[in-house]
């Protein structure tokens, strides 16, 4: 028994698959192209254990073509090239029946890599169908993605799951000699994150380190044999855009709880402590700014801190920044400023600086008049003097509006003491 459940059990055929009904059920975008043997080139998506393989497997049986397979792990451009040239040489295998070559994890591939596989697709030498784990807009060249249809796969279902689990019991010539009570599968559905492959390596670890006429599967047994369920989290991929994109979010939008949840993701996962903190200081100036503007000293003590101290006690000041950012007033109004400003920039290129708020170095400077008519702010009463310091061409264009904050309002209130004709505040 050297092989793991997982491979034992693995399907053979089409009406053997379990879940991904929107691709291969009886309505599946898949379905009818693969019963009648016309495969485009295809990219799969989806999270580890979600049926990859074992589709691109059953699309060569079912449409009867020559099945070639490499791990991007291990492959290079010789090997490549290698098997494309297999492919040329199988006679009266092209057209509709040309060779399919299956790329897992298809992403670690290099662009010179991807690059070696564009003239065996657009030609029709072979078939492509790549898997990956990470999102092929990022990963896979333009090129090559342009001439392969993308289909999503999706984390195993709760029925999809029971179901697999199920036919290990009755079709697997091990598993199925022990006399199984599945009372419970909570844990082990929790513990799978829908990984099917995940799913049945703990079954099987599960089931065979127990004795006894009769094995009860329970969650407290399942919990009790795995000590520690392994986060679903890849700081090089899309888990890692995605949950800090969920953390900024559940900040920006006030919810601690979603906050610490994400942020606990970020920890659990190995998240880089420096990553998740420099992030917080930008949030505290994009999204709350002004509103409070503590927020930005609280993140950058955090950040201090954290890479000061480490894991694991780092988790605890993460959280408490995460806190006092979430329920803090927000506002982007300094955010917005900016890209108002940097906007203008493009539109109207150099503009001039006025004459009189340059510096006057130089003795020719001043002959030329430079800070002609400056008039000094301190000089004048409330340190104020209403004064013209934009380009003559972009003239009384408001670029920062305040927000409604208990501060902002203050900051418009003094704004409008100072620049109601000239601005509008």
């Amino acid at each position: 028994m050297n092989q793991p459940l997982a491979e034992r059990i693995r399907p053979k055929t089409l009406d053997d698959y379990i879940s991904q009904e929107h691709l291969v059920g009886p309505k599946g975008a898949l379905t009818q192209q693969i019963r009648k043997g016309i495969i485009p080139s295809l990219v799969f998506w989806g999270p580890p254990g979600t049926g990859k393989t074992t589709l691109a497997n059953i699309i060569a049986k079912e449409s009867q073509r020559p099945f070639f397979t490499l791990s991007a792990i291990s492959a290079g451009v010789k090997d490549v090239r290698e098997v494309i040239d297999k492919a040329k040489r199988n006679d009266g295998l092209f057209t509709s029946k040309n060779p399919i070559l299956f790329i897992d994890e298809i992403h670690r591939f290099s662009k010179s890599q991807q690059d070696s596989l564009l003239g065996a697709v657009e030609k029709g030498w072979v078939t492509l169908i790549g898997a990956t784990t990470e999102n092929p807009s990022f990963e896979v060249i333009p090129a090559l993605l342009s001439r392969c249809q993308v289909y999503i796969l999706n984390p195993f279902g709760k029925t999809d799951l029971e179901s697999l689990l199920n036919r290990a019991m009755q079709e697997d010539e091990y598993i199925s000699e022990k006399q199984i009570d599945l009372k419970e599968t909570e844990a082990l559905l929790r513990l799978s994150g829908g990984d099917a492959r995940k799913l049945l390596n703990i079954f099987e670890l599960v089931v065979n380190s127990e004795e006894g006429e009769v094995i009860e599967v329970t969650d407290e047994l399942v919990l009790g044999k795995i000590q520690k369920n392994t986060v679903l989290y890849d700081k090089t991929g899309e888990q890692h855009y995605d949950i800090i994109s969920a953390f900024i979010k559940s900040v920006r939008g006030s919810d601690p709880n979603a906050a610490v949840y994400w942020l606990a993701r970020m920890i659990e996962g190995g998240e880089d402590v420096s990553f998740i903190a420099r992030r917080m200081v930008i949030l505290a100036s994009e999204d709350i700014g002004n509103a409070n503007p503590t927020a930005l000293v609280m993140a950058n003590s955090t950040f201090q801190a954290v890479n000061t101290i480490g894991y694991p006690e780092a988790r605890i000041i993460l959280s408490q920044c995460a806190v006092y950012l979430a329920t803090s007033p927000k506002s982007n109004a300094s955010y917005m400023a900016i890209k108002k400003a940097q906007q203008l920039v493009r539109q109207t290129g150099d503009l001039s600086v006025p004459l009189h708020i340059r510096n006057a170095p130089t003795k020719l400077m001043k002959e030329l008049g430079y800070g002609e008519n400056y008039q000094y702010a301190h000089d004048h009463e409330n340190n104020f003097v209403a004064s013209e310091f934009l380009p003559k061409e972009i003239e009384g264009t408001m670029l920062f509006e305040p927000g409604d904050s208990s501060r902002e309002k203050a900051q418009r209130d003094f704004l409008k003491s100072r620049w109601k004709e000239k601005y509008g505040y």
